[in-house]
């Protein structure tokens, strides 16, 4: 039990910086690039985010090293496509087809996926 706390704070704890990643790159995308389309900006953040994302359930959440690294980052990069194709659609018809705030539909958007990143990384990508 304690254990599956600790992993749990380490999950929050990296997720929490890919999120960061992720939000600083769309924030950038939309208010410096000037991309007009908010779900196009999220979705190339989302490469970002996932990126570090990766690295830190690789190396900090689940510690599991033992499988060979292009074979977790190819299930990776399966569960967080969907993921990604899920919030980049979510973001799209928040924030573009209801024209509600971009940073809004982010955070309940990522709520969402942090429930299913974690459950996809501990029962298929890093299972140890």
């Amino acid at each position: 039990m304690i254990e599956l706390r600790a992993e749990l704070l380490r999950y929050l704890l990296s997720g929490a910086v890919a999120t960061v990643v992720h939000f600083v790159v769309l924030t950038i995308n939309v208010e410096v690039l000037a991309l007009e389309s908010v779900g196009l900006a999220n979705f190339i953040a989302a490469i970002f985010g996932s990126t570090s994302a990766f690295l830190g359930n690789r190396y900090l959440v689940f510690r599991t090293v033992r499988e060979p690294l292009v074979k977790q980052l190819a299930k990776f990069s399966g569960l967080y496509f969907s993921v990604a194709c899920f919030h980049g659609l979510a973001l799209f018809i928040w924030s573009d087809l209801l024209r509600w705030n971009y940073a809004h539909g982010f955070v309940v958007a990522t709520m969402i996926q942090i429930a299913f990143g974690y459950l996809g990384n501990k029962l298929w990508v890093f299972k140890a």
